[in-house]
C-alpha cells in the first residue's frame, strides 16, 4: 500500500468508521462492478479483515461481468458471478413490477439488479451485502453535476440533496425486494454521519467544472493511494443498469 496523502487521511478515517458502524457481520458479500466506488469499498473492507466475497451480476459478456473479472483478479479477492438469462429476466421483471408502486425506470432497473445480487448472495449462504451507493451522490459522480456546476454551487447542492433523497428511498425499496432472500443490503456511505462529513469536503475536490468527465477526484486519488487497481480508480462511471445490460433488455421488454 502507498502512503496516504495527509489531506486524504480524514476521508479514509470517515470511510472506515462508516463501514465499521454499519457492517457488523464479518462474513459479507459486496456488490462489485469493478469501478472505483465498489473497488474502494472492497479494499477498505479487506484491510479491515472482513471475510469478503465480491458479487457481480449481468448478462453474459456484459461490461460489468467482463470488467469485474479483471478488477477482482488484481485485487485478489474471492469473486462470484451471476449471469442473467433472458428467460429469468422476464420473470423477475414481471414480479418486481407487481411489487413496486412507482413507474420510475431507474428504480425498476436497480431493483432487478439487486434482486439478482441478493439471489447470488443467498445461494452462497450470505445474509449481508454491502454496497457503495452514496458515493456518486456525495462526490458528484453523475453527469448531471456538470450541468449543475455551470449554474453555480447552489444548484450543485440542490441536485445533491435531491439525489440523496432519491437514493435513500430507492434503497429502502430494494431492501423490500431482497428481503425475499433474507438478505440485507447495507450502504455505509448513506449513513447520516458520513453524509454530513462528505458535504464538508470542498466542491473542487469532487468536480472541476462543467467539462469534467471524470469527477469524484478525491475518491479516485484516495483509491490509488490505498492500493485500488489503477484500472478501477481511473475508470469513468458506468451505471449498474447499463454495465449489466439490464437497461438494454428492460427497454426491449416494455
Amino acid at each position: 500500500m502507498l502512503a496516504v496523502d495527509s489531506s486524504h487521511i480524514k476521508l479514509l478515517s470517515e470511510i472506515t468508521t462508516a463501514i465499521k458502524e454499519t457492517v457488523t457481520e464479518k462474513k459479507i458479500g459486496l456488490a462489485f462492478s469493478g469501478g472505483v466506488d465498489s473497488s474502494l469499498l472492497a479494499k477498505v473492507c479487506d484491510d479491515l479483515e472482513y471475510d469478503i466475497t465480491l458479487l457481480t451480476i449481468g448478462f453474459s459478456n456484459s461490461h460489468d461481468i467482463l470488467f469485474a473479472k479483471q478488477a477482482a483478479s488484481i485485487l485478489g479477492l474471492p469473486h462470484k458471478l451471476y449471469k442473467i438469462t433472458l428467460e429469468s429476466f422476464k420473470e423477475v421483471y414481471s414480479e418486481i413490477t407487481k411489487k413496486l408502486t412507482t413507474d420510475n425506470l431507474s428504480w425498476k432497473e436497480n431493483c432487478i439488479a439487486f434482486y439478482y445480487v441478493a439471489k447470488l448472495a443467498h445461494d452462497l449462504k450470505l445474509k449481508t451485502v454491502v454496497t457503495a451507493n452514496g458515493i456518486d451522490e456525495l462526490f458528484c459522480g453523475y453527469n448531471a453535476y456538470r450541468d449543475a456546476i455551470s449554474n453555480g454551487r447552489d444548484k450543485v447542492q440542490q441536485l445533491m440533496e435531491s439525489k440523496l433523497e432519491n437514493e435513500i428511498k430507492m434503497m429502502k425499496a430494494i431492501n423490500l425486494i431482497t428481503s425475499e432472500f433474507n438478505v440485507s443490503m447495507l450502504q455505509p456511505f448513506l449513513s447520516k454521519k458520513f453524509i454530513e462529513y462528505a458535504k464538508t469536503i470542498p466542491l473542487h475536490d469532487k468536480i472541476k467544472g462543467e467539462n469534467d468527465l471524470i469527477r469524484k477526484h478525491i475518491i479516485r486519488k484516495l483509491a490509488l493511494e490505498i492500493g485500488v487497481p489503477e484500472i478501477s480508480a481511473t475508470k469513468r462511471k458506468k451505471a449498474l443498469q447499463y454495465g449489466s445490460m439490464i437497461h438494454k433488455h428492460l427497454t426491449k421488454s416494455r
